[in-house]
C-alpha cells in the first residue's frame, strides 16, 4: 500500500484547508524582500550577509510564533489553530536551514572553514545548537514519532524552549550593539513562559495577560540592561534609562509593552463583540 502524502496546503482527509493555505503564505511571505532586491541588486553592498542575518531572524520569530499558538488557540477558543503548530515549526526549521546555507555560501561552499568558524566563534556554536534542536524537533514531529515515544515525545519537544533561549542568544550576541530586534522578540518569549506558568483559570483573565504584558515589558528591559552591562562598554544605565524617554520613539521593550497591551485591548473589543452577537 503507497503513502499518501498531503500537501501543505491540506488537511489530514486531503481537503483544502484555508487556515494551512494563510499559515503556508505567511511563511513564505518574507522572501519576497529577500529575492527582489537580491535580483535587482539593491539588497546592500554584501547581499548574503544582509540575507544570512534576515533568515536568521525570520527562524527565530517563526520559532517564538510556533510558541505562540497554544496560548492564541485557548484564549480564543479556537481549537482549529493547533493544526497548524506542527507547520510553524518545520517552517522555523526551513528558515535555520537556510540561514545556515546562506552562511556556507558566504564561506564559498568550503565545509572545513564553516566547521572551523562554528567551533572556534561562540556565537556560531550556540546558533548551530539551536539548529540541531530544531533537526531533531522536526524529524521527530511526525505522527509516527509520536506513537513510538509515547510519553516521552512532549518531554522531548519541550526542548523547544532552551532552544529558543539559544536561538536567542545567538541574536543578541550577532547583533552586537545594536539588539533591537532581539529584545522585542526577548520580550515575546518572556510573555510566552509567563503564560504557561500561571494558572489555567487565569490564562484566558484579560487582566492576567495585561499584567503579563507588563511584565514581559520590564524583564525584557532588564535583559536590554544585562546585556549592554555585561557584553558591551555602552552605558547601560542610560540605555536602561532611555526607556523612560518617549522623545525619539519607544525603547524595544516599551515598544513590546505597548503592542501586548494593544493586543489585549484587541481581545476585549473581539469578546464584546460575541458576546453581543450571542445576545
Amino acid at each position: 500500500m503507497g503513502v499518501t502524502l498531503a500537501l501543505p496546503w491540506q488537511d489530514r482527509q486531503g481537503r483544502f484547508s484555508g487556515l494551512r493555505a494563510v499559515v503556508l503564505v505567511l511563511l513564505c511571505l518574507p522572501l519576497l524582500p529577500l529575492l527582489w532586491p537580491w535580483a535587482t541588486g539593491t539588497l546592500g553592498p554584501e547581499p548574503i550577509e544582509e540575507a544570512m542575518h534576515e533568515t536568521g531572524r525570520w527562524a527565530i520569530r517563526f520559532l517564538l510564533l510556533t510558541l505562540v499558538v497554544t496560548p492564541l488557540g485557548r484564549v480564543l477558543a479556537w481549537p482549529r489553530l493547533f493544526q497548524v503548530r506542527r507547520m510553524l515549526g518545520l517552517g522555523a526549521l526551513a528558515w535555520a536551514v537556510l540561514h545556515l546555507g546562506l552562511y556556507v555560501v558566504e564561506q564559498d561552499f568550503v565545509l572545513a572553514r564553516v566547521v572551523s568558524e562554528i567551533a572556534k566563534r561562540t556565537y556560531l556554536l550556540i546558533g548551530f545548537a539551536a539548529l540541531c534542536g530544531l533537526v531533531v524537533l522536526g524529524w521527530t514531529s511526525t505522527d509516527g514519532w509520536m506513537r513510538r515515544l509515547g510519553r516521552g515525545w512532549k518531554r522531548l519537544h519541550r526542548l523547544v524552549f532552551p532552544i529558543a533561549v539559544l536561538a536567542l542568544l545567538h541574536a543578541f550576541i550577532q547583533a552586537k550593539s545594536d539588539v533591537s530586534q532581539a529584545v522585542l522578540l526577548s520580550a515575546l518569549f518572556l510573555w510566552l513562559l509567563g503564560w504557561r506558568a500561571v494558572p489555567a483559570r487565569w490564562q484566558g483573565h484579560l487582566g492576567a495577560l495585561a499584567g503579563l504584558s507588563l511584565a514581559a515589558m520590564l524583564g525584557a528591559a532588564a535583559v536590554e540592561y544585562l546585556w549592554y552591562a555585561l557584553a558591551t562598554n555602552l552605558p547601560a544605565a542610560r540605555v536602561a534609562a532611555a526607556n523612560l524617554d518617549l522623545t525619539f520613539g519607544p525603547r524595544p521593550a516599551v515598544l513590546a509593552g505597548m503592542i501586548g497591551l494593544g493586543v489585549v485591548a484587541l481581545l476585549g473589543v473581539w469578546r464584546l463583540v460575541g458576546a453581543r452577537r450571542a445576545a
